[in-house]
């Protein structure tokens, strides 16, 4: 079956798709691959087999992998990656110059050399077209300029979590999904603060969404709060949820001091 492979160009990007072709595979492979703006060097970091059908089905533009990397392609890519901090300590010594409220985190040259990417973080948007014009004549490339996320940024700086782990972002957890407090809130640890639901980044916990389906499956069953039930001392509005232990707090009718916990079976 044809096998389509998602490759990581650059840690701020979302993953790009290619046809593998006739290429042996597997996760951690390093590739050269066509995008948009050139030729780049990427890793593999999935896999998947798709019928005949499905490969129609996908956009026009899905390209083929070029390569397999070379010994030649890892010396050009080592050639480029010595240039990076120079070019990123020019590129920021502009931005204060023009006293631009951005920070740039990094610097890529294209594996073909003939563009230069400044990933950056800012609050809004930011005027740099002078800063381009600056860039471009010193470099003599096309420059890109791209905003990407606060949590991308500690994606690329790496570091430890409160877990006593290695931050998701920077081993295993490829893309970012949107996390959301109603997570909090149904795995009841809202009260814990923003600081302590918070990563790295200062946005919550990516791992919030780990066990969002088991909490979904286990919601399901528990009264909804403020609906009345029946317990074996009277009846009572539901106030509180304990999911995983599938209880839930009942304040009684015409106590508003007792309040008692209940398995949903014994209700």
């Amino acid at each position: 079956m044809p096998q389509i492979a998602q490759v990581q160009v650059n840690f701020w990007d979302q993953l790009c798709e290619f046809k593998v072709g006739e290429f042996n595979l597997t996760s951690g492979d390093q590739v050269v691959v066509k995008i948009e703006w050139g030729t780049e060097l990427g890793k593999v970091v999935g896999l998947k087999e798709i019928s005949d059908q499905e490969l129609s089905s996908y956009s026009q533009d899905l390209t083929q992998i070029v390569r397999k990397v070379t010994t030649d392609d890892l010396e050009v890519f080592a050639e480029l990656q010595k240039q990076r901090a120079n070019a990123l300590d020019y590129c920021k010594k502009i931005v204060d110059r023009y006293n631009l409220p951005m920070k740039v985190i990094d610097a890529h040259f294209s594996f073909d050399g003939s563009r230069l990417i400044f990933p950056f973080i800012a609050d809004g948007r930011v005027d740099f077209r002078q800063l381009v014009k600056d860039l471009t004549h010193h470099f003599q490339k096309t420059i890109r300029l791209q905003q990407i996320g606060i949590r991308d940024e500690a994606k690329y700086a790496g570091d430890f979590g409160s877990c006593g782990r290695k931050l998701c972002c920077k081993t295993h957890l490829h893309e970012l999904n949107s996390i959301t407090s109603d997570l909090a809130d149904l795995q009841q640890v809202s009260h814990r603060g923003s600081e302590r639901l918070s990563g790295l980044c200062g946005r919550l916990r990516c791992c919030l969404a780990y066990e969002d389906e088991v909490y979904q499956q286990f919601a399901k069953d528990l009264p909804a709060i403020g609906s009345i039930v029946s317990t074996h001392q009277g009846r009572g509005k539901v106030i509180g949820w304990h999911t995983l232990k599938q209880t839930v707090d009942v304040l009684l009718e015409g106590d508003e001091r007792n309040i008692i916990e209940i398995p949903i079976k014994a209700k």
